[in-house]
């Protein structure tokens, strides 16, 4: 098992950055593949945000990210990031890190392990 916790979250004004970082313990190395999903107020579903293999470096995110969204790693700390810039209302959710071994999962079910997420809020 590996343990996951999230830490960055905040309040912020739309256009605005923020950093998330998601510090891992435990059997990491049994997980090779860690992501970011979020949560917004009223849906059930989490959503995929980016995603990393943590041995190649390889990212992914969903649309609604690209370009604005980034995900990094440092393999020493076991920590993944996720730089977040040109916010607005619509990035307001739960941010979760999760860590699994479905190679590019991007569904909540490709995934075993998840901290307990950390609150982003976007607004004027």
């Amino acid at each position: 098992q590996v343990q996951l916790e999230e830490s960055g979250g905040g309040s912020v004004q739309p256009g605005d950055s923020l950093k998330l970082s998601c510090a891992a313990s435990g059997r990491t190395f049994m997980y090779g593949v860690r992501a970011w999903f979020r949560q917004a107020p009223g849906k059930e579903q989490r959503e995929f945000v980016a995603g990393t293999l943590w041995n190649s470096g390889y990212t992914y995110y969903a649309d609604s990210v690209k370009g604005r969204f980034t995900i990094s790693r440092d393999n020493a700390k076991k920590t993944a990031y996720l730089q977040m810039n040109s916010l607005n209302s619509d990035d307001t959710a739960v941010y979760y890190c999760a860590a699994g071994r479905s190679v590019a999962s991007k569904s909540p079910d490709g995934f075993e392990s998840w901290g307990q997420g950390t609150q982003v809020t976007v607004s004027s």
